[in-house]
């Protein structure tokens, strides 16, 4: 193989290119779900990366024109198989899951895209996608025994589980609160499923704080790509490097890769094992519910999940300075820029986070499970908590502030003093 140069970009060029790809085309928001509620952040491990084959010889190319290679990409009709590898909070073992996941009650249908497609953020999932422009997609993730599909055809959704023979469905504006208007094989809230979703929200991060370079080629599903690497300037992030296979045809994303400055396992991988770029069959975005499916509309599933907040809610002894208080928090800011980014936030009232028995606001028990993923922290700002993870980090202080951010822990505590 003959490699590419490695060519740093300078930050405007970056941006200038990225500013590019947003013009042309909506990205599908990076959501990685991340929920700050008193005891821990989310996290996300992974399995390692899918296998390339080959490493094609492929002429140069700058970084800079591999980015604008990907912002001037119109291919809108693909089909094909998307392996992704997550683990959301390996720590938090089963009952992590099951809060994550939900139980099906909250949106009124086993169906409900919001539910079910959380899905997404654990484990490794093998999905069939196909897109056929920015009004027709059809996700379906497979099971072993079942499968689980959204259609969006127009200003048509449907989603079906087939376990449970139940289907949701929503049209016209209630539609756009499930499905992106312009996503390649997006899901509802902007879920990411194919690694062109992934690969431009990263690519927003292209910055003076950022360093953007090509690091030779290899084959993804069968196809010659080049590889871009994204990686922080700055110290104290703990994501090490953005790995994105970019199509050397056509400038569509084939693969995303997210590893952590800690090293080890990859923190995302998601990727193609199979692509196709003819138009779909039409039929892959038509759906009739099967004979005997329950099926919930948007409405009513809105009513029912209101129902069940209302009726599942629970306060943690303490009132509004436990883990709901935090969620209402107001006054929220941001500390440094870039990767080395902290959020935070303050609870109501400035009340602090129940973290001692002696208080009476957390059971011992309760205080044991919270000490045994947590670590003990000091420094100008006080003392507390910071619950660690492989990505996302949260500093938890004894007068009632949260500081959270993709960086390490003494990022975090640096960040807690600086605001002090």
């Amino acid at each position: 193989m003959a490699p590419n140069d490695s060519a740093e970009t300078t930050g405007n060029a970056a941006d200038e290119a990225t500013g590019t790809m947003a013009g042309r085309r909506r990205a599908a928001r990076y959501v990685v779900p991340v929920a700050v509620a008193g005891v821990a952040a989310a996290t996300i491990g992974l399995v390692p990366a899918l296998a390339d084959s080959g490493d094609p010889d492929l002429p140069k190319i700058t970084a800079q024109q591999l980015i604008e290679k990907i912002a001037a990409s119109d291919t809108e009709q693909l089909s094909g198989t998307v392996k992704i590898s997550t683990d959301r909070i390996p720590s938090l073992g089963g009952l992590a899951g099951s809060l994550a996941q939900g139980d099906g009650t909250h949106g009124g249908s086993s169906a409900d895209p919001q539910e079910k497609l959380t899905e997404l953020a654990s484990g490794t999932h093998t999905l069939r996608v196909a897109a056929d422009g920015p009004d027709k997609q059809r996700v379906s993730i497979l099971d072993s025994a079942a499968e689980y599909s959204v259609i969006r055809n127009g200003d048509q959704v449907w989603a079906y589980d087939s376990k449970s023979n139940e289907a949701f469905h929503a049209t016209g504006d209630k539609a756009s609160g499930h499905a992106e208007k312009r996503g390649e094989a997006t899901v509802p809230d902007g879920v990411p499923t194919t690694p062109k979703a992934f690969a431009e929200e990263a690519l927003k991060t292209a910055g003076p704080t950022t360093s953007v370079t090509v690091d030779g080629t290899a084959q993804v599903a069968g196809r010659d790509a080049y590889k871009l690497v994204i990686k922080p300037k700055q110290g104290g992030s703990t994501i090490g490097a953005i790995t994105i296979a970019v199509d050397a045809k056509n400038g569509v994303p084939l693969k995303f890769t997210l590893s952590p400055s800690s090293g080890g396992k990859a923190v995302i991988d998601a990727g193609f094992t199979g692509v196709d770029f003819a138009k779909p069959a039409a039929s892959s975005f038509t759906f009739t519910p099967p004979k005997g499916a329950k099926v919930t509309e948007a409405d009513d599933a809105k009513a029912q999940q209101q129902a069940g907040k209302q009726a599942q809610e629970f306060k943690v002894p303490g009132g509004p300075a436990g883990l709901d208080g935090l969620a209402g928090g107001k006054g929220m800011k941001v500390i440094g820029e870039g990767w080395s980014a902290v959020a935070e936030i303050e609870a109501p009232g400035g009340r602090a986070v129940p973290t001692s028995p002696k208080s009476g606001d957390v059971p011992p028990a309760a205080q044991q499970f919270l000490d045994s993923f947590g670590d003990k922290v000091t420094g100008k700002f006080g003392s507390g908590t910071v619950f660690k993870t492989r990505l996302v980090n949260a500093l938890m202080t004894d007068d009632g502030k949260v500081y959270v951010g993709l960086v390490t822990k003494d990022a975090l505590v640096r960040a807690a003093d600086s605001a002090n």
